[in-house]
């Protein structure tokens, strides 16, 4: 457990092979959308925006190697949280569940990699030795950020952090949601574009900052361009025509899925489902999931990870101060209502 802390998404070794046109690749594929759920089925459950169905290209044949090749796939659609997770509705679970987090609980030297125990605690992106960097903070958690003796939290808008991937997907299960397949995260951030501004170009112009990213030189120095130092209460940015928040920058979101490098080679065209097992070739003994979206410490020409299409990997029993979640609901799939597909 904890073997690897912190994954920073960058170049892989894939198979790289000239790529179809996704005009080709759509119109050598023909759809057959009578099994699709597009349009809405049900009114929609609070607190979340009905993302359709559809046919949609995952991946950027521009991007990093395993966001390649671009495929054509088909999905079904669903209801997505409007916003990431809080601190309050996640303290409603706790109270309602008396759960404790991964952060909370620590490792007892039995379970740990090194064979030392690990006291409860997260990673705080701090101030240390004359940078901004990593580190493992005792006491950090959901409740307390920053870690050690800091005051604990008023649960509130904020979304919520230091919530490793269990403790996500507890939180999604109280709730009867699902976290999203990462392909279906993918849809719902190309479906949202914010105006004329495509999504993951959210760096302050003229109507002012877009999203919650690191502006200035990594990581020395955030210019705080968009008013926020860390964290930004959900909301805090404009709305995406598809009335979802914060679905780049902010924080990263997890996703349901295994990492692996090679996801998009073999990729289900109708319905595709999240890989088995992992692979991350460089690090192949450790097993990944995958987060999406960004964070507030996504910076252009470095990690650059609020574009929609942009992967990140990292161990799924470590939280941080930077990763959170939304949930997902699917309709039943009786909930038939395929129509012509979207295409996006």
């Amino acid at each position: 457990m904890r073997a690897a802390l912190w994954g920073i998404a960058s170049g892989l070794i894939l198979a790289g092979a000239c790529q179809p046109s996704p005009k080709a690749e759509a119109e050598r594929h023909p759809l057959v959308t009578a099994a699709l759920i597009i349009k809405e089925p049900s009114p929609t459950p609070p607190g979340m925006a009905w993302v359709p169905g559809g046919q949609t290209f995952i991946g950027n044949k521009d991007g990093q190697m395993d966001e390649q090749p671009v495929r054509l796939v088909y999905l079904d659609g669903f209801w997505m949280d409007t916003t990431e997770v809080t601190t309050r509705q996640f303290a409603e679970f706790v109270a309602a569940t008396k759960y404790v987090t991964v952060a909370e609980r620590g490792i007892p030297a039995d379970e740990s990699p090194t064979g030392a125990a690990v006291p409860p605690g997260s990673l705080v992106w701090v101030k240390f030795e004359g940078t901004n960097q990593w580190k493992y903070v005792e006491g950090a958690s959901w409740r307390r950020p920053r870690g050690g003796t800091t005051t604990e939290i008023t649960p509130g808008d904020d979304p919520v952090v230091h919530v490793a991937y269990e403790d996500a997907l507890a939180y999604c299960r109280w709730a009867g949601k699902s976290l999203p397949t990462e392909v279906e995260w993918e849809l719902a951030a190309r479906r949202g574009s914010v105006g004329a501004r495509a999504l993951g170009d959210p760096l302050p112009d003229a109507k002012g900052p877009h999203a919650n990213i690191w502006n200035g030189d990594f990581p020395a120095q955030d210019l705080l361009e968009d008013g926020f130092g860390g964290v930004a209460p959900v909301k805090s940015f404009p709305v995406a025509a598809n009335g979802l928040y914060d679905m780049e920058g902010n924080v990263w979101e997890w996703c349901e899925d295994w990492y692996r490098a090679d996801a998009y080679v073999s990729l289900r065209r109708l319905r595709p489902a999240p890989p088995t097992e992992p692979w991350d070739p460089s690090e192949p003994e450790v097993g990944k999931r995958v987060v999406r979206g960004g964070s507030f410490l996504c910076a252009r020409g470095y990690c650059e990870g609020y574009r929609p299409t942009a992967r990140m990997k990292t161990s799924p029993d470590t939280g941080s101060g930077h990763i959170g979640f939304r949930c997902i609901k699917r309709p039943s799939p009786s909930a038939n209502t395929g129509s012509a597909p979207a295409q996006s």
